[in-house]
């Protein structure tokens, strides 16, 4: 291996899902930086079209896609367009934040559609190609909420599980042909999802304090990790969950004991 190159992703074409949003938008450009021809897919086309020009005015190469991963047409449509793709990140997600007692089906429905059947119809759309091809990489999003949970959270954290376990099982069902899958789990990352917390000071303090660094992290910080799983410093990672959370599942921070 190229150590000085392990990381160059030239040639390449990644596809960010959500690419609009705030840790989408960190993973086009690290990607770009990196290389990637990168197509920064979204339901908002308007917003995929600033985030690719801003990667355009930098020297980079980035295109806007306007993509509906709720629709199966909109998926296929993808995939005879833009295809061959190398890297796939999933990047799109809800959480609707209610106790389960005063969930409704309709809540139910949006945030497994979202969260966890369009993930599942993207891996299986452009995992088929990479198959094929017998190279390729998706990185999918997950959370902290994959392993750990909180009152309100039990369509979203049900969601990152089962994703877990469907990227898991992507691994092993596409590992003997060249492909590779991931996820990355974030802590609380400072994005618009997260505003309502950010908005009350007495709750945000509460998350930024339960993590070892003592505070939120940014999207750009997601971007790293994303790199990494894209590139061929991690060709023989695959099937794995990689924290990005500041320390949070690895510490108990409810209470600071005097010794």
């Amino acid at each position: 291996m190229d150590y000085a190159t392990m990381f160059d992703l030239t040639g390449r074409t990644a596809l960010v899902v959500g690419g609009a949003g705030g840790i989408g938008r960190a993973a086009s450009a690290g990607l770009a930086a990196h290389g990637a021809d990168v197509v920064v897919a979204d339901l908002d086309v308007a917003a995929a079209q600033e985030v690719a020009a801003d990667l355009t005015g930098q020297g980079r190469s980035a295109t806007a896609y306007e993509l509906n991963v709720l629709d199966p047409q909109s998926i296929s449509r993808a995939v005879d367009e833009l295809d061959p793709v190398d890297v796939l990140v999933l990047t799109a997600a809800v959480n609707v934040r209610k106790r389960m007692l005063d969930y409704t089906s309709e809540d139910f429905d949006k945030v497994i559609a979202l969260n966890l059947k369009s993930s599942f119809e993207m891996i299986r759309a452009f995992g088929r190609g990479m198959a094929e091809r017998g190279r390729g990489s998706i990185i999918a999003f997950t959370s902290i909420r994959s392993v750990t949970v909180e009152p309100g959270q039990s369509a979203y954290a049900a969601t990152k599980a089962a994703l877990l376990q469907v990227v898991r099982t992507a691994a092993a069902e596409l590992g003997p042909q060249g492909v590779r899958v991931n996820t990355v789990a974030p802590g609380v990352v400072e994005t618009p999802l997260t505003q309502p917390i950010l908005d009350n000071q007495e709750w945000a303090d509460a998350y930024a304090a339960k993590s070892a660094l003592g505070r939120w992290s940014k999207p750009e910080e997601l971007a790293g990790a994303v790199v990494y799983l894209a590139s061929d410093a991690a060709s023989y990672v695959t099937g794995t969950q990689i924290f990005v959370d500041g320390g949070w599942t690895a510490v108990d921070g409810r209470y600071d004991p005097p010794a």
